[in-house]
Protein backbone atom coordinates (compact mmCIF):
# COMPACT_ATOMS: atom_id res chain seq x y z
CA UNK A 1 0.00 0.00 0.00
CA UNK A 2 1.17 3.44 -0.65
CA UNK A 3 0.45 6.21 1.48
CA UNK A 4 0.11 9.84 -0.39
CA UNK A 5 0.55 12.94 1.84
CA UNK A 6 -1.52 15.98 0.42
CA UNK A 7 -2.82 19.37 1.10
CA UNK A 8 -6.48 19.64 -0.05
CA UNK A 9 -6.05 23.12 -1.01
CA UNK A 10 -3.34 22.49 -3.40
CA UNK A 11 -4.05 21.80 -7.11
CA UNK A 12 -1.53 19.87 -8.16
CA UNK A 13 -2.51 17.10 -5.30
CA UNK A 14 -5.95 17.26 -6.46
CA UNK A 15 -4.01 16.40 -10.17
CA UNK A 16 -2.42 13.57 -8.37
CA UNK A 17 -5.00 11.58 -6.42
CA UNK A 18 -7.09 12.32 -9.59
CA UNK A 19 -4.67 10.47 -11.68
CA UNK A 20 -4.12 7.51 -9.10
CA UNK A 21 -8.10 7.01 -8.70
CA UNK A 22 -7.96 6.81 -12.61
CA UNK A 23 -5.51 4.62 -12.98
CA UNK A 24 -7.19 2.17 -10.02
CA UNK A 25 -3.69 2.14 -8.09
CA UNK A 26 -5.04 2.35 -3.93
CA UNK A 27 -3.74 4.06 -1.49
CA UNK A 28 -3.81 5.72 1.50
CA UNK A 29 -4.81 9.95 1.68
CA UNK A 30 -3.34 12.11 4.88
CA UNK A 31 -3.57 15.74 5.67
CA UNK A 32 0.42 16.58 5.59
CA UNK A 33 0.06 19.70 7.55
CA UNK A 34 -1.77 17.74 10.08
CA UNK A 35 -0.01 14.25 9.72
CA UNK A 36 3.51 15.34 8.10
CA UNK A 37 5.39 11.86 7.07
CA UNK A 38 6.77 10.59 9.63
CA UNK A 39 10.83 10.42 10.45
CA UNK A 40 11.00 6.81 8.70
CA UNK A 41 9.28 8.04 5.92
CA UNK A 42 11.12 11.24 5.25
CA UNK A 43 14.76 9.09 5.39
CA UNK A 44 12.88 6.51 3.05
CA UNK A 45 12.23 9.05 1.17
CA UNK A 46 15.63 10.60 0.92
CA UNK A 47 16.71 7.68 -0.47
CA UNK A 48 14.41 7.83 -3.38
CA UNK A 49 15.36 11.43 -3.97
CA UNK A 50 19.21 9.89 -3.87
CA UNK A 51 20.56 12.11 -0.81
CA UNK A 52 19.00 15.25 -2.49
CA UNK A 53 17.84 16.79 1.14
CA UNK A 54 16.13 20.00 -0.59
CA UNK A 55 14.32 18.03 -3.12
CA UNK A 56 12.29 17.00 0.18
CA UNK A 57 11.25 20.48 1.43
CA UNK A 58 8.69 22.63 -0.53
CA UNK A 59 11.09 25.23 -1.68
CA UNK A 60 8.29 27.68 -3.27
CA UNK A 61 6.10 27.66 -0.05
CA UNK A 62 5.43 31.09 2.38
CA UNK A 63 6.96 28.84 5.61
CA UNK A 64 10.02 28.05 3.84
CA UNK A 65 10.70 31.82 2.90
CA UNK A 66 9.69 32.97 5.74
CA UNK A 67 11.82 30.86 8.20
CA UNK A 68 14.64 31.42 5.66
CA UNK A 69 15.33 27.86 4.61
CA UNK A 70 17.46 28.79 1.37
CA UNK A 71 20.30 30.03 3.74
CA UNK A 72 19.55 27.61 6.68
CA UNK A 73 19.31 24.31 4.71
CA UNK A 74 22.77 24.06 3.68
CA UNK A 75 24.06 24.61 7.52
CA UNK A 76 21.17 21.88 8.87
CA UNK A 77 22.75 17.99 9.34
CA UNK A 78 20.48 15.78 7.60
CA UNK A 79 18.79 14.72 11.31
CA UNK A 80 18.01 18.41 11.56
CA UNK A 81 16.41 18.92 8.79
CA UNK A 82 14.27 15.50 8.68
CA UNK A 83 13.26 16.21 11.85
CA UNK A 84 12.18 20.14 11.12
CA UNK A 85 9.97 18.43 8.44
CA UNK A 86 8.46 15.74 10.38
CA UNK A 87 7.09 18.36 12.78
CA UNK A 88 6.18 20.69 10.08
CA UNK A 89 4.16 19.38 6.87
CA UNK A 90 4.01 22.79 5.52
CA UNK A 91 7.75 22.13 5.07
CA UNK A 92 7.53 19.18 2.81
CA UNK A 93 7.12 19.02 -0.95
CA UNK A 94 3.20 17.82 -2.13
CA UNK A 95 1.69 15.89 -3.44
CA UNK A 96 4.57 13.06 -1.20
CA UNK A 97 3.81 9.11 -2.14
CA UNK A 98 5.71 6.90 0.20
CA UNK A 99 5.51 2.77 -0.39
CA UNK A 100 7.65 0.15 0.49
CA UNK A 101 10.08 0.52 -3.08
CA UNK A 102 9.20 3.95 -4.05
CA UNK A 103 9.06 7.53 -3.13
CA UNK A 104 7.93 10.41 -5.44
CA UNK A 105 7.54 13.93 -4.14
CA UNK A 106 5.89 16.64 -6.47
CA UNK A 107 3.39 15.61 -9.85
CA UNK A 108 4.74 14.65 -13.01
CA UNK A 109 2.41 12.19 -14.51
CA UNK A 110 5.01 10.59 -17.06
CA UNK A 111 6.93 10.35 -13.74
CA UNK A 112 4.31 8.39 -11.56
CA UNK A 113 3.22 6.47 -14.58
CA UNK A 114 6.65 5.39 -15.54
CA UNK A 115 7.44 4.40 -11.18
CA UNK A 116 3.74 2.94 -11.16
CA UNK A 117 2.07 1.29 -13.91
Amino acid sequence: MITVYTLAQCSTCRDATTWLRAHRIQFVEKPIRETPPTPAELRAMLVHQRGELRRLFNSSGMEYRALGMKEKLPAMTEAEALALLASNGSLVKRPFLIGAKIGLVGFDAAKWSAALT
